[in-house]
């Protein structure tokens, strides 16, 4: 058995041109030839045919995909019969959001247009009980209409089959640059590790950079585990502060500062006037679902040790017995 080529068919379906290919698959462009329809085939290379461990977690990509059913969700379609193993999907006509991406920020109303889809797509999925866990704008196409579809579920976290995922290999597989700090540090993560990609999409949507940049990955990863990001203002002088607060809850480095869930997040950004710019004297803004941030929290107990000290200084001084006044003049003599 040989990887499949470009004017080959592989069962009932025609390949027609191959449009991408990974470590671990091609991805062909097709015609299901009983149909006439236009499909997309993801095939895995040959080598990984006698892999049991993925061979179940492709199965299993398959299996799950199945049953979902979303508008910003990209089908996995049933095929019955396969002479070895791939996956039928639809093919969405557009582009990636990463092909759209430049050196300028992309308008705020289509920026925000694009995340509120994101996000409706990802709460749907938590709701299902799947966690993307590799969102990035590589992931997501864009139709001309402008409708969004999430693509891509390789290394996705499925709760109702705990037993073998993509994450049974590795709990910190991900795209650096999307990657939250708990992937980073090995855990498997929940549904706030997909609210820190897009919100890191976003803030890549808005500034035309993301939250930490370096040509060195274990900088950049070390940064994301050690250092607060940068703000979009730092990148967009005058930028909307009630959408900057958004953001750096988005991309908070605690798991437990961020949206609770894409739900949470999707609300604030259909309602952004609603969000409360952060206060510059103490960092705190709109904390629906989250909790005060590091940022303030430390600050701010540090504050309170010092006036407690003080406050006990004082009443120590306030309390203790009157000095010998005799004393200095013994020792004067």
């Amino acid at each position: 058995m040989r990887d499949p080529t470009v004017g080959e068919r592989l069962d009932g379906f025609a390949l027609t041109e191959l449009l991408a290919r990974s470590g671990m698959a091609s991805i062909f462009k097709a015609v299901d030839v009983s149909t006439g329809r236009t499909v997309v085939l993801k095939v895995p290379h040959v080598q990984y045919e006698s892999d049991v461990v993925f061979f179940e977690r492709f199965r299993r990509e398959d299996e799950e995909g199945q049953r979902l059913h979303h508008p910003n969700v990209v089908e996995v379609l049933p095929t019955p019969e396969k002479s070895r193993m791939y996956m039928v999907m639809e093919h969405v006509e557009g582009r990636s959001l990463r092909a759209m991406l430049g050196r300028q920020p992309l308008p705020t109303a289509q920026a925000l247009d694009l995340a509120r889809q994101i996000c409706g797509a990802l709460a749907y999925l938590h709701g299902e009980g799947v966690l993307h866990r590799d969102l990035k704008p590589e992931n997501v196409l864009v139709t001309p209409a402008g409708q969004v579809k999430l693509i891509d579920f390789g290394i996705a976290v499925f709760a109702s089959k705990r037993r073998m995922t993509w994450g049974a290999l590795s709990n910190a597989m991900g795209t650096p640059d999307y990657m939250a700090p708990e992937q980073i540090r090995g855990r498997r993560g929940d549904p706030r590790t997909d609210v820190y990609a897009v919100g890191t999409i976003l803030y890549e949507m808005l500034t035309a950079h993301l939250p930490y940049e370096s040509a060195n990955p274990r900088a950049l990863l070390k940064a994301k585990v050690d250092e607060e990001p940068r703000p979009p203002s730092y990148h967009v002088p005058g930028f909307d502060p009630k959408l900057e607060a958004l953001l750096l809850r988005a991309v908070a480095r605690d798991p437990r500062d961020r949206y609770a869930s894409a739900a949470l997040l999707l609300h604030d950004l259909e309602h952004p006037e609603s969000v409360q710019p952060l206060d510059p004297a103490t960092g705190l803004g709109s904390r629906r679902g989250g909790r005060p941030s590091r940022r303030v929290v430390l600050p701010a107990l540090a504050a309170a040790a010092l006036a407690a000290v003080g406050a006990l200084v004082w009443l120590s001084a306030r309390h203790s017995p009157p000095a010998d006044r005799s004393a200095p003049a013994a020792r004067g003599r």
